[in-house]
């Protein structure tokens, strides 16, 4: 299967640059996926889709404030470093930008300059391995919190002057690159509506990594491997999660990375096995899935794994129509954008 046949022509202008305020008031397609049928909505409208007995997943990972400026302590040279994940002892997988200048060996100034950090190696993907070190004695990851930026997806170019517009407001557990993008619609009415109605809400992890940035550089999808992601799934969010399907309820997973942590944890029965660790599942047209019943997203970039897993979901047919039905209607597209509904 090659990667060009989930390409699709969007006019930069539909790429949306801030998000809709009240941030349920962005548009929603509604996608059946048996037959292919579309209906138009507004997304506080996703509660006339749900019922009682379902369940709905949210990923309640939170974007750590990732982006941090920095000097090389020999030329003074710029630097923009990218926390990856924390290994430990303070040390950290990071993105250097540009990487040529950040050669083994050599130390970096961080921030407002309390902060040094020495380059230790490379790492199998192109990044580096750090380790950071704090002159005032203050705590290194007090300090990168203090002096670090929420790192926005490179196509939104406008500034953006409230971070937690970029935070699920359900976001709890620091330790993703970028937002489950599909869950930033939800407000906290919309999801007392949603449990009104007798729908259960649970919560699980997976903290978004650095492959939602990296482009598919394969022609083919099935050479792709994918970059490891943290998950966890706590014993009572399993349990509710077997309890609604067992019951004949649905699992309406809220973002792919939702999808990603169920598939990863269920057994060929679809039962769902708490646990925690890390996570490189690929899903593409071809994949059987075990957990998921409906799906909550956002519109994807052209050519990437998300779309991908979508159109293994709903069939690539009605995902690459229904992606030209929306930018004709001019839905807006990505992290700030619209929704969809696949049921």
């Amino acid at each position: 299967m090659r990667v060009d046949e989930f390409d699709y022509y969007l006019p930069p202008e539909l790429i949306a640059q801030e998000p809709v305020e009240p941030r349920d008031r962005c548009r929603l397609m509604v996608l059946r996926r048996h037959d292919g049928t579309i209906e138009h909505r507004e997304f506080k409208d996703i509660v006339d889709y749900l019922r009682a007995g379902d369940v709905l997943v949210l990923n309640n990972t939170r974007v750590i404030r990732a982006r941090l400026s920095g000097r090389r302590k020999d030329t003074g040279g710029k630097l923009e470093i990218l926390l990856l994940r924390e290994i430990g002892d303070d040390q950290w997988e990071v993105l250097v930008k540009p990487g040529r200048r950040a050669r083994v060996g050599s130390f970096v100034s961080v921030g407002d300059g309390t902060l040094d950090g020495e380059i230790l190696d490379k790492t199998a993907t192109g990044g580096r391995r750090i380790r950071f070190t704090s002159h005032s004695g203050e705590d290194v990851g007090e300090v990168l919190r203090r002096c670090g930026m929420v790192p926005l997806p490179p196509y939104i170019k406008k500034e953006v002057k409230d971070e937690e517009s970029y935070q699920t407001i359900y976001a709890e557990l620091e330790g993703s690159v970028a937002a489950p993008t599909a869950g930033l619609h939800f407000t906290r009415e919309l999801l007392d509506d949603i449990e009104a109605l007798g729908v259960k809400v649970v919560k699980i992890t997976l903290h978004v990594g650095i492959g939602t940035f990296r482009p598919i550089k394969v022609a083919n999808v099935e050479e792709h491997t994918m970059h490891e992601e943290c998950y966890e799934v706590p014993p009572e969010a399993a349990g509710v999660i077997n309890e609604a399907r067992s019951a004949g309820g649905r699992v309406v997973a809220v973002g792919t990375t939702s999808v990603r942590t169920l598939e990863t944890v269920a057994d060929p029965s679809g039962r769902i096995h708490p646990g925690h660790g890390w996570t490189n599942i690929f899903i593409y047209p071809g994949y059987n899935f075990k957990a998921v019943d409906a799906l909550v997203t956002n519109f994807h970039l052209p050519k990437s794994t998300l779309i991908m897993l979508v159109a293994a979901f709903c069939g690539k047919e009605n995902i690459m129509r229904a992606y030209k039905i929306a930018v004709d209607e001019r839905y807006r597209f990505f992290s700030f954008g619209d929704a969809m509904l696949i049921i």
